[in-house]
Protein backbone atom coordinates (compact mmCIF):
# COMPACT_ATOMS: atom_id res chain seq x y z
CA UNK A 1 0.00 0.00 0.00
CA UNK A 2 2.77 2.32 1.32
CA UNK A 3 5.04 1.31 -2.16
CA UNK A 4 2.24 1.92 -4.68
CA UNK A 5 1.19 5.81 -2.80
CA UNK A 6 5.01 6.73 -2.75
CA UNK A 7 5.21 5.52 -6.26
CA UNK A 8 2.68 7.77 -6.99
CA UNK A 9 3.79 10.74 -5.26
CA UNK A 10 6.94 10.26 -7.47
CA UNK A 11 5.38 10.14 -10.84
CA UNK A 12 3.06 13.01 -9.80
CA UNK A 13 6.48 14.96 -8.45
CA UNK A 14 8.66 14.04 -11.56
CA UNK A 15 5.91 14.86 -14.03
CA UNK A 16 5.16 18.40 -12.00
CA UNK A 17 9.00 19.18 -12.20
CA UNK A 18 9.02 18.84 -15.93
CA UNK A 19 6.01 20.49 -16.71
CA UNK A 20 7.68 23.40 -14.39
CA UNK A 21 10.78 23.20 -16.47
CA UNK A 22 9.41 23.19 -19.51
CA UNK A 23 6.94 26.43 -19.00
CA UNK A 24 10.02 27.93 -18.04
CA UNK A 25 11.95 26.81 -21.32
CA UNK A 26 9.24 27.94 -23.32
CA UNK A 27 9.21 31.52 -21.91
CA UNK A 28 12.73 31.51 -22.61
CA UNK A 29 12.51 30.53 -25.67
CA UNK A 30 9.87 33.53 -26.54
CA UNK A 31 11.84 35.93 -24.86
CA UNK A 32 15.10 35.45 -27.07
CA UNK A 33 13.29 34.69 -29.69
CA UNK A 34 11.52 38.01 -29.59
CA UNK A 35 15.10 39.46 -28.50
CA UNK A 36 15.96 39.01 -31.78
CA UNK A 37 13.57 41.74 -33.17
CA UNK A 38 12.88 44.11 -30.07
CA UNK A 39 15.23 45.47 -27.36
CA UNK A 40 15.77 42.83 -24.06
CA UNK A 41 13.22 44.80 -21.80
CA UNK A 42 10.73 45.19 -24.44
CA UNK A 43 11.20 41.22 -25.18
CA UNK A 44 10.28 41.03 -21.58
CA UNK A 45 7.58 43.03 -21.75
CA UNK A 46 6.11 40.55 -24.23
CA UNK A 47 7.35 37.73 -22.77
CA UNK A 48 4.98 38.72 -19.37
CA UNK A 49 2.27 40.46 -21.25
CA UNK A 50 1.78 37.04 -22.60
CA UNK A 51 2.17 34.71 -19.63
CA UNK A 52 -0.35 36.56 -17.93
CA UNK A 53 -2.63 36.78 -20.82
CA UNK A 54 -2.43 32.68 -20.60
CA UNK A 55 -2.92 32.81 -16.70
CA UNK A 56 -5.78 35.06 -17.12
CA UNK A 57 -7.63 33.15 -19.34
CA UNK A 58 -6.87 29.66 -18.07
CA UNK A 59 -8.52 31.43 -14.78
CA UNK A 60 -11.50 32.70 -16.58
CA UNK A 61 -12.14 29.42 -18.29
CA UNK A 62 -11.80 27.26 -15.08
CA UNK A 63 -12.80 29.01 -12.21
CA UNK A 64 -16.07 30.62 -14.11
CA UNK A 65 -18.90 31.15 -11.77
CA UNK A 66 -21.44 28.56 -12.47
CA UNK A 67 -22.70 29.64 -8.97
CA UNK A 68 -22.40 26.28 -6.98
CA UNK A 69 -25.65 25.39 -5.41
CA UNK A 70 -25.21 24.52 -1.36
CA UNK A 71 -28.19 22.35 -1.68
CA UNK A 72 -26.47 20.07 -3.93
CA UNK A 73 -23.33 19.42 -1.49
CA UNK A 74 -23.37 16.35 1.04
CA UNK A 75 -23.92 17.32 4.34
CA UNK A 76 -20.54 17.31 6.05
CA UNK A 77 -19.86 13.69 8.02
CA UNK A 78 -19.56 14.12 11.70
CA UNK A 79 -16.17 13.15 13.32
CA UNK A 80 -12.52 13.87 12.40
CA UNK A 81 -11.81 11.26 9.54
CA UNK A 82 -15.42 12.03 8.01
CA UNK A 83 -14.61 15.45 7.65
CA UNK A 84 -11.37 14.97 6.38
CA UNK A 85 -12.07 12.56 3.88
CA UNK A 86 -15.31 14.58 2.77
CA UNK A 87 -12.56 17.63 2.80
CA UNK A 88 -10.14 15.63 0.56
CA UNK A 89 -13.18 14.14 -1.85
CA UNK A 90 -15.02 17.69 -2.50
CA UNK A 91 -11.10 19.70 -2.98
CA UNK A 92 -8.66 17.16 -3.84
CA UNK A 93 -5.92 19.90 -4.21
CA UNK A 94 -6.30 20.95 -0.47
CA UNK A 95 -6.25 17.51 0.37
CA UNK A 96 -3.12 16.99 -0.92
CA UNK A 97 -1.28 20.26 0.47
CA UNK A 98 -2.48 18.79 4.18
CA UNK A 99 -1.15 15.22 3.32
CA UNK A 100 2.18 16.50 1.92
CA UNK A 101 2.10 18.90 4.86
CA UNK A 102 1.15 15.89 7.22
CA UNK A 103 3.91 14.20 5.80
CA UNK A 104 6.88 16.82 5.90
CA UNK A 105 6.07 17.50 9.82
CA UNK A 106 6.34 13.58 10.42
CA UNK A 107 9.38 13.45 8.62
CA UNK A 108 11.06 16.09 10.07
CA UNK A 109 9.71 15.22 13.75
CA UNK A 110 10.57 10.97 14.18
CA UNK A 111 9.15 11.38 17.65
CA UNK A 112 5.93 12.38 16.25
CA UNK A 113 6.06 10.00 13.52
CA UNK A 114 6.90 7.05 16.02
CA UNK A 115 3.41 8.30 17.97
CA UNK A 116 1.41 8.48 14.80
CA UNK A 117 2.52 4.82 13.63
CA UNK A 118 2.21 3.67 17.32
CA UNK A 119 -1.69 4.98 17.33
CA UNK A 120 -1.77 3.23 13.52
CA UNK A 121 -0.55 -0.14 15.17
CA UNK A 122 -2.68 -0.34 18.57
CA UNK A 123 -5.69 0.61 16.37
CA UNK A 124 -5.62 -2.38 14.09
CA UNK A 125 -4.50 -4.98 16.63
CA UNK A 126 -7.64 -4.08 18.78
CA UNK A 127 -9.79 -3.63 15.34
CA UNK A 128 -8.67 -7.85 14.49
CA UNK A 129 -9.41 -9.33 17.82
CA UNK A 130 -5.71 -9.82 18.61
CA UNK A 131 -6.18 -10.00 22.29
CA UNK A 132 -8.69 -12.55 22.14
CA UNK A 133 -6.94 -14.83 19.84
CA UNK A 134 -3.86 -14.99 21.92
CA UNK A 135 -5.72 -15.69 25.34
CA UNK A 136 -7.33 -18.73 23.65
Amino acid sequence: MFKGIIKRLVAVSVVAASLFLAVVFLGLAIFYGLSLVLTPLGAAAVTFGLFALVALITSLVFLKGDGHDDEDEDDEPEGLVGKLLHIVRERPIVGAVGGLGAAFLLLRNPALAAIVASMVADRKIDNSNYGRRRRR
